[in-house]
């Protein structure tokens, strides 16, 4: 029988954007190995809207995904790695995590915080975006060396 794909838990206070970014990122990037999900402290009632738009942009998907609270997880589900990618998080969310799981921190600037232009803020929507991709990519083939 196989073992069951390891879950990594993306999280920040809100999850309308950055662990919105890393959860479908990670699905797109690596799926078949692992199980992509996101929470947050203190769930929005929607994603924000350029998390969606700056996903789309580069064909990821986005059905399916919603602000979910940690609480949807934390004794319901088995987590592999937790990565928290805003600051505010960082300090308020559990620093051990049930079953042992590897906790890592991020810090992702939110691109929603700063004031600006709607193209002002779609570019940092972007920016965030893309560092969360480099992230990912570095993450995998370090999991790939842990493994091989």
């Amino acid at each position: 029988m196989s073992e069951a794909k390891p879950a990594v838990l993306f999280l920040c206070t809100a999850n309308s954007c950055r662990s919105q970014l890393a959860e479908a990122i990670l699905r797109q990037a690596a799926g078949d190995r692992y199980v992509a999900l996101s929470a947050g402290l203190e769930p929005a009632d929607a994603i924000h809207p350029l998390a969606l738009r700056v996903l789309t942009e580069k064909g990821y998907p986005v059905a399916g995904l919603r602000p979910k609270g940690v609480r949807e997880f934390l004794g319901h589900r088995r987590v592999n790695h937790v990565i928290v990618v805003c600051a505010s998080a960082a300090q308020a969310c559990p620093t051990v995590w049930p079953g042992g799981a590897e906790r890592l921190y991020w810090p992702i600037d939110d691109p929603a915080a700063a004031g600006g232009s709607e193209e002002e803020t779609l570019a940092r929507f972007r920016q965030a975006r893309d560092e969360i991709e480099q992230r990912i990519a570095d993450w995998l083939d370090a999991q790939r060396l842990r493994t091989d």
